[in-house]
């Protein structure tokens, strides 16, 4: 307490100068010191919401993500952005230290990719500087973080258009040509094409952002886990809502990590009535004229690398599956479905449908509760 009564003393009669101020070098030069240095570096490293976006991105890639799921919502003039990854997750002790200028664990790491360097220990606190609110709201042991920055847009501005969809081509010269205002929807199109083989990234509302996470938790959770887990602590952050067996405890646990929806929402979500969210990336083709990001197709999440399914790279043929083959593919599907059946009471005869479009397979189960 002293040494903060100390600090307001010594600013009442100097200003905020010795707070900024290494050295005075005369002739109205100054020696900055190094944490007023990084302040300025950091207010113009983003220059909008869309910059705080794709630092977060780059952040929960480097931490070794598989999966990325981007919550946008807007209140006012109030932006709210919730990143929940399936990363390494940070240590409980560190949740805020990581918002501190220079405090990395890429010590060994640092490195250039599309958008610059990274790994300098400065992104988070970059995001923090510029934003209203940035904080993590769960973080786990078993893996993934959920990073929450909520910004003012009188004071960080965005693109006035943040409905527009990219539109993807080759030009001429055969090099990937993307257009449409720089806004959220661009920003996180470009990152999850150019690093589809990294990660897959989903974008959407609070409320479908929480369907893509219940149903990737569902299918990434054994029905012993679901049964017998009751506390959302023990799993990793992108499982926890495979646990949620009514609407009240869906829509805590969203809350918990970072996702505010309705109990409305939840038990909408829970009748299936929400469908899941696609890999951005899924819908970039380049190669079909005025190819745009598809952002929700109600597919099945839980693929090792769903961005393995991008069409536009290597070999353009479409692929082509002999019926026999698809049959007996059915089979397998069906087999394995058993199991899910007994488990939560659904009709064993499920109708399976393969589809195979471009390099696309597609497996749907039509599922019927018993009565």
């Amino acid at each position: 307490m002293a040494n903060e009564d100390l600090k307001r003393f010594v600013a009442q009669v100097t200003g905020n100068d010795h707070l900024r101020i290494e050295d005075d070098l005369g002739d109205g030069y100054v020696r900055l010191l190094s944490a007023e240095a990084e302040r300025r570096q950091a207010k113009h490293d983003i220059r909008g919401t869309e910059d705080i976006v794709i630092e977060m991105l780059r952040n929960s890639r480097d931490a070794g993500a598989r999966n990325i799921f981007v919550a946008v919502s807007r209140d006012g003039s109030l932006r709210r952005l919730t990143m929940i990854d399936d990363g390494a997750g940070i240590p409980e002790n560190l949740t805020n230290r990581v918002f501190e200028a220079r405090v990395t664990n890429k010590l060994d790491s640092m490195h250039i990719d599309t958008w610059g360097v990274h790994g300098r220990g400065m992104a988070l606190y970059a995001v923090k500087v510029n934003s209203q609110e940035a904080y993590v709201a769960a973080t786990s042991r078993q893996g993934g973080t959920s990073f929450v920055v909520v910004t003012d847009t009188t004071k960080l501005p965005e693109k006035s258009d943040q409905s527009a969809m990219p539109v993807f081509s080759v030009s001429d010269a055969g090099t990937v040509v993307v257009r449409g205002p720089r806004n959220i929807n661009r920003t996180v199109a470009e990152f999850a094409y150019v690093d589809r083989d990294k990660c897959s990234v989903y974008l959407g509302t609070p409320v479908e952002i929480a369907a893509t996470l219940w149903q990737f938790a569902m299918s990434g959770t054994s029905s012993s886990t679901r049964a017998f887990c009751h506390d959302p602590l023990d799993l990793a952050v992108c499982k926890r809502l495979a646990i949620a067996a009514t609407p009240e405890q869906f829509a805590q646990i969203a809350a918990d990590v970072g996702l505010d929806i309705s109990e409305r929402s939840a038990r909408r979500i829970l009748d299936g009535d929400i469908k899941a969210l696609d890999d951005i990336a899924d819908g970039i083709n380049p190669y079909e004229s005025g190819s745009r990001p598809r952002k929700k197709k109600g597919t099945a999440l839980g693929v090792e690398n769903p961005a393995a399914r991008i069409v536009g790279k290597g070999d353009k043929r479409s692929l082509h599956i002999d019926r026999e083959d698809v049959d007996a593919f059915k089979d397998q599907v069906l087999e394995a479905f058993q199991p899910l059946a007994q488990a939560y009471y659904l009709e064993q005869d499920a109708d399976v449908d393969v589809t195979v479009r471009g390099d696309e397979l597609r497996v749907a189960i039509k599922v019927r509760k018993l009565d």
